[in-house]
């Protein structure tokens, strides 16, 4: 198939009167410019389908670990800092977790260039609607988007390149005991509103989630829950070899994000993270087992 040069949208595609959607610019203009997206007529690298560590060579570094729960006054979000690529570790202090507006905040695992793409334009998009209409997208209107942009991803997912996100928000309009949100996709673009108030997505899930689901309390104040999100991020280290525990000697920490009603969405400074992590591995020291 001959490769087809990507044509740049004139200057009346950007003056042309359209939907507030920044996203829905993108493909009907430069659809190329979008996560997995390839220029028409071009094909995959290796000229066909293709997986992470298949044999056409291709092996790209993959997030994992996320974990988000809800507490007493709203909801937390943390990851740890591992790329794997292959067996590999391709990156020690990743970032898989991004503030992408002032109350809402996404974890990411899979494929981490193409999710690192879509999540930072998922924030553009949160920011474009608001300047053109004045008011922020409500929660579901954001939880529903990056449904959509998950969806528009299934041609690279069905070569391998999956990502699977983790939204968190803070709904303003809901009753404050309510108000922390966590909702799941899969890779389709299938969204599912998280009720029990923990979930954890990427390879340590199954032992973050087992974690969390001894240890969350919803009533529990910041401090706890913070304390409880890197319990489970060091319990998933400790099962899966893909998942980054806390490095004391290189100082790098799981990256937590809290978002409440009055101060949004908030990173925790390294520093008290560390403290945690500090108490954490020297409970652990007492009681290996435990």
């Amino acid at each position: 198939m001959e490769f087809r040069p990507p044509v740049t949208p004139g200057i009346g595609a950007y003056l042309a009167p359209g939907p507030s959607s920044f996203t829905d610019f993108v493909t009907a203009n430069a659809p190329h410019l979008l996560p997995g997206r390839l220029a028409d007529g071009q094909l995959p690298v290796g000229g066909g389908a293709v997986r992470p560590g298949a044999e056409s060579g291709v092996v790209v570094p993959h997030g994992t670990t996320i974990v988000a729960l809800t507490f007493a006054d709203g909801v937390i979000i943390a990851g740890d800092r591992r790329a794997t690529a292959g067996n590999t570790i391709a990156q020690r202090d990743i970032e898989k977790v991004f503030i992408t507006d002032d109350h809402s905040a996404v974890g990411i695992a899979g494929s981490a260039g193409i999710a690192i793409q879509m999540v930072r334009l998922f924030a553009v998009e949160l920011e474009h609607y608001e300047k053109l209409e004045g008011v922020s997208l409500s929660l579901d209107g954001k939880s529903n988007k990056l449904a959509s942009m998950v969806q528009q991803n299934l041609g690279a997912a069905l070569q391998g390149f999956v990502v699977v996100p983790l939204f968190v928000g803070y709904d303003t309009e809901a009753e404050p005991a309510k108000a922390g949100r966590i909702v799941t996709y899969d890779p389709t673009g299938g969204r599912y509103d998280e009720w029990l108030g923990y979930h954890s997505v990427g390879s340590g899930s199954v032992f973050a989630k087992s974690s969390l689901k001894k240890l969350h309390d919803p009533s529990a104040g910041l401090d706890a829950a913070v304390r409880t999100a890197i319990e489970a991020i060091y319990d998933a280290a400790d099962d899966d070899t893909a998942t980054g525990g806390p490095d004391l000697v290189r100082k790098i920490y799981p990256v937590v994000v809290s978002i409440t009603g009055p101060e949004g969405a908030v990173r925790v400074p390294d520093e008290r993270i560390g403290e945690i992590v500090t108490a954490i591995v020297a409970d652990r020291a007492e009681r290996p087992g435990a």
